[in-house]
């Protein structure tokens, strides 16, 4: 990791990758890093499997993602004056340039969806395989229009080990932005209707001091390590993607680990985070420890 790495933007002319050029220019202003925009142009494929080997078509598409860079490096430097800005046209496919930049990066940002995609099941291909593959946090960011800038900090807190380098980063967003942090446990995935005993017959004020408890020592140190952000603890009964989807909708940014209770190194992206993608309309920031 370089001393000060870069905030890397994928950027294709999008509005929503407008908006991910915006935040990520303002973000990095913030942690006095260098913004680096970079466009991928992978070769073009027509139907049947042939390349595209016409020069004048290659001519044109280079000169359209300069275009696309230069505007959002206007759009950049106007968004957060005094940033330093860099741009990178790469001759390759866009799934693995993002990979192999985020070994070196401060975080990848992306836009939900391309120019002329909607916003499927899946999001879109090179936002999904980044999002679970990075080596570094991703945000993605889902919509043309940004939040306020002083709105809190939401982060997701689960009580396992993944979710530590969630809440750091949440840290040190909140602190960076000087605003509060409202951590979040939801401590029931249960369905209520399927167990088989009343649920007024459980033990919820004893399961109620466990899990307080638990969100009290997944935050410990990083209040005396962060004093300057003020915390709301909020520890409810139930599920995390509905509390932390409802509380995205007062908030500048949600952070999550990649994976959480049950989770293992080995799993794609979990079940929160996943969800989460396809239920917020604000800043999403997936953070996975890095190896």
């Amino acid at each position: 990791m370089t001393i000060n790495p870069p905030v890397v933007v994928g950027v294709d002319g999008s509005d929503t990758s407008n908006a991910a050029t915006v935040w990520a220019a303002r973000t990095a202003a913030g942690h006095g890093a260098p913004l680096r925009l970079v466009s991928a142009q992978a070769p073009p494929v027509v139907p049947g499997g042939m390349l595209v080997t016409s020069q004048t078509f290659f001519d044109d598409l280079d000169a359209e993602s300069r275009r696309i860079l230069t505007a959002a490096k206007t759009l950049a430097e106007e968004s957060a004056p005094g940033v330093d800005v860099e741009m990178a046209l790469h001759k390759s496919p866009p799934i693995p340039l993002l990979l192999d930049l985020s070994e070196q990066a401060r975080m990848i940002v992306l836009g939900t969806r391309g120019r002329g995609a909607i916003r499927s099941a899946l999001l879109g291909s090179v936002t999904s395989a980044v999002v679970t593959h990075a080596r570094c946090p991703v945000v993605v960011v889902p919509s043309a229009e940004l939040p306020a800038v002083d709105e809190p900090v939401v982060v997701g807190v689960d009580g396992s080990a993944n979710s530590v380098p969630a809440i750091e980063a949440a840290f040190v967003e909140a602190s960076q932005r000087r605003v509060p942090l409202v951590a979040v446990h939801a401590w029931s995935d249960i369905d209520f209707d399927t167990l088989p005993v009343a649920v007024e017959s459980l033990p919820w004020s004893a399961v109620a001091e466990s899990e307080e408890a638990s969100l009290a020592e997944g935050l410990a140190g990083m209040q005396e390590r962060f004093p300057d952000v003020a915390v709301t603890r909020v520890v409810v009964q139930d599920n995390a993607v509905d509390q932390l989807a409802a509380r995205s909708a007062e908030a500048q940014l949600v952070v999550v680990g990649s994976h959480g209770r049950g989770g293992f190194r080995g799993m794609l992206l979990g079940s929160t985070s996943r969800a989460l993608l396809h239920r917020t309309e604000r800043p999403l920031m997936v953070v996975r420890e890095r190896r």
